[in-house]
């Protein structure tokens, strides 16, 4: 899986050596499914789904640009043995921010950045059986993320993106759209 990752973000690299510049007032918004999580639960996974948003901020020395924005995050497990069922919810929030560099200019329709977010993990472990000693030990907390990301526009306001990351999944794809 490690391997796979590293190869994914070589390739996002290797492809943003030409990039659509990122412009302070840029606005997108992205909705996606998400692959792979590293958040516990049984049984079946209802698939990850994730809402961002980047906003333009600041330029900044050199080509590129600061965004600020926020990330909304979901997903589950479901497990059924032995007479009884278990549930896992794990929502996502948190403010991010990211640098999109601009120096590439030859694609014009394409967007690569990487960031840090700060989120909060919304857990909650639901059971009908009997013995509910299991649902203290799945708390919500904060924490601290990194991601790389990239983004393929095919009009000037719709696009596909891909982020490999931690939110809910450690890859997100799925649709982009600026403002």
């Amino acid at each position: 899986m490690k391997k796979a990752i590293f190869t994914l973000m070589a390739v996002i690299i290797a492809i943003a050596a030409q990039a659509q510049q990122f412009q302070k007032g840029t606005t997108t918004a992205n909705l996606g499914i998400g692959l792979g999580t590293s958040l516990g639960g049984l049984g079946t996974a209802r698939p990850a789904i994730s809402l961002s948003v980047d906003h333009g901020m600041w330029d900044v020395g050199g080509p590129g640009v600061v965004s600020l924005g926020g990330y909304v995050g979901n997903t589950g497990y479901k497990y059924t043995d032995l007479g009884y069922t278990a549930k896992w919810n794990y929502t996502i929030v948190g403010v991010r921010g990211a640098y999109h560099y601009n120096g590439f200019t030859n694609v014009s329709k394409l967007d690569v950045y990487g960031g840090v977010m700060l989120g909060y993990n919304i857990a909650k472990y639901t059971s009908d059986s009997e013995d509910s000693s299991l649902g203290n030990s799945y708390g919500s907390g904060l924490g601290f993320t990194g991601f790389l990301g990239g983004r393929w526009f095919f009009t000037d306001r719709i696009g596909a993106y891909a982020e490999l990351g931690y939110g809910v999944s450690v890859l997100n794809a799925g649709v982009t759209y600026k403002f």
